[in-house]
């Protein structure tokens, strides 16, 4: 024991040293990501139907140089609040998918792998096809788009909470999750499948294109209500880090030093139910984000939780917004869904994660 401890003091420097090390890398990364953000949102200020110099909007922007009428208000009302929302919604997506993925130890999980999609597309086309609510909704909420955002927000929640209360039933078992997961997707599924079936052709027609994703109705009264839930969120999320970090190396290794795993899955899992049904109540279903930015945002920065969470957070907003900006400027004027674009982007990557996959952590 005493030839351990000697040993342990001894290396300990070189210990301290290639940590330090591996964190300024991790900050690096963390700072790239940052400035790629910047490009990416610079060049969606500019680009559109209506083009805006980089240097015309600085001078709007510090009050050098007023810009035209006509620019100011699609700057002001149209493409600040979309990139706002592109933003948003990325980040919640790519979190709900870090933990996802860390809770269920599966690489392939998602925000929709428990339902989220399924359960928030149902609350949805009962608000459009049948203009109502199982919850008296209407009766409070006078806007149509509020009723629908309401009523996806609820049935994504409620789907997940089923989900996980069926497998609490099995003492919380990470395969039961998942199965349970994908029934309640298929039975969200048929409900909406039904409403389409006996949907009018205007009905049919919104539901359809909410179903698709997009950012058309984006607004500023959106955005004040969803980027504060955002960030409490995402600083939940990081005072769990270091239990997720564990909690990757089993359950019961886990309990072992010291992590209540069921509060630590139950918070965790709560809070990406609650940040990605929020999202997908505006926006419609946007696939494959909470998939694919957290496995890039992997590969750049590794498996540490305090620095994975806010790289996959970045990762998630760089896509999605150059995937809206990409979607609303290469036909312009007309504009293909979002979600399209991210499906033509994911399956791919998809696939590759199917056919790649190592015997990692994961296993």
């Amino acid at each position: 024991m005493a030839l351990l401890g000697e040993a342990g003091e001894r290396m300990t420097p070189d210990l301290r040293q290639a940590y330090h090390g591996s964190v300024r890398k991790k900050w690096l990364v963390l700072t790239l990501l940052l400035v790629l953000l910047l490009v990416v949102l610079l060049f969606s200020f500019d680009a559109g139907t209506v083009s805006v110099g980089l240097e015309e909007l600085i001078r709007g922007l510090t009050g050098q140089e007023p810009l035209d009428e006509m620019k100011g208000y699609i700057l002001r009302e149209v493409r600040f609040p979309r990139i706002a929302m592109a933003l948003l919604t990325g980040v919640a997506l790519a979190a709900a998918g870090v933990i996802m993925q860390a809770i269920l130890r599966n690489p392939l999980a998602s925000p929709f792998t428990l339902g989220v999609s399924s359960g928030a597309s149902f609350g949805a086309a009962l608000a459009i096809v049948l203009g109502t609510s199982l919850f008296g909704l209407e009766q409070a909420v006078h806007s149509a788009r509020w009723l629908i955002a309401l009523n996806s927000f609820l049935f994504g929640s409620i789907a997940v909470m089923l989900v996980y209360g069926i497998a609490k039933l099995k003492k919380g078992s990470t395969t039961v999750l998942l199965l349970a997961g994908v029934a309640m997707g298929h039975l969200f599924s048929s409900g909406v499948s039904a409403l389409k079936y006996f949907s009018n052709n205007e009905a049919l027609k919104d539901l359809v294109v909410w179903l698709m994703g997009g950012f058309w109705g984006a607004d500023w009264e959106v955005i004040r209500w969803l980027a504060p839930g955002l960030l409490l969120s995402l600083v939940v999320l990081m005072c769990f880090a270091w239990d997720l970090n564990v909690l990757g190396m089993g359950e019961e290794v886990a309990g072992t030093a010291g992590v209540h795993v069921r509060r630590t899955r139950f918070v965790t899992l709560l809070t990406v139910t609650i940040i990605a049904s929020a999202a997908t109540a505006f926006t419609g279903v946007i696939g494959f984000i909470g998939l694919v930015a957290p496995h890039i945002a992997r590969m750049l920065i590794g498996v540490d939780h305090r620095f994975l969470i806010p790289a996959a957070s970045l990762c998630g907003a760089i896509m999605l917004l150059a995937a809206d900006t990409f979607a609303r400027t290469i036909l312009s004027p007309v504009e293909i869904p979002v979600g399209i674009v991210t499906s033509v982007i994911g399956v791919p990557f998809f696939i590759y994660l199917l056919i790649k996959k190592r015997r990692d952590h994961w296993n």
